[in-house]
């Protein structure tokens, strides 16, 4: 496998630019591209190219859970037998309470986490999980949020932030 390619600049301001609020308009990507310099269909190809590439992954929003009534949430982690992964990531994938699972390349093979309006919806959808997965009381761990902390990462691709001089 080779190394994800970042072909030049030009790149790494959009790069940087996705990690900015996206606008919530009819065409994001056309005021993203204006901010980066270049035309709305560069930008769509460019980022079909780094998604090809492994460079990006996805453009997705974060979400402040709290505001939208779900007060309650857990990092869970499965361990499931390889020939078993896909299965049960479907099962996990399948809970709308589910924001995304994970695998690992460890024991705990599979991460998710669940977030809801209570402790009680919470160990609901867990139990659920576990029952369809047939996967052990012993095979998991639960992980409850206790104190949640915002942090804001951002990588910086370019010199202050974006500005290119």
């Amino acid at each position: 496998m080779t190394a994800p390619v970042i072909r030049d600049q030009v790149d790494l301001r959009i790069l940087d630019a996705l990690q900015d609020d996206i606008p919530l308009v009819d065409r994001p990507y056309a005021v993203i591209a204006s901010r980066v310099g270049i035309a709305e269909h560069e930008l769509l190809e460019r980022l079909m190219k780094l998604k090809e590439e492994g460079v990006l992954r996805g453009i997705s929003p974060v979400l402040e859970s709290r505001k939208m009534g779900l007060s309650a949430a857990t990092l869970v982690a499965l361990h499931v037998p390889e020939d078993n992964v896909r299965k049960v990531a479907a099962i996990i994938s399948s809970c709308p309470e589910v924001s995304h699972n994970f695998r690992r390349d460890h024991y705990y093979t599979l991460w998710f986490t669940i977030s809801a309006e209570n402790d009680e919806r919470v160990g609901q959808v867990l139990a659920g999980i576990l029952d369809q997965a047939g996967v052990p009381a012993k095979d998991h761990l639960n992980l409850p949020t206790v104190k949640k902390l915002k942090i804001d990462v951002r990588f910086p691709f370019l010199p202050s932030h974006g500005k290119v001089d």
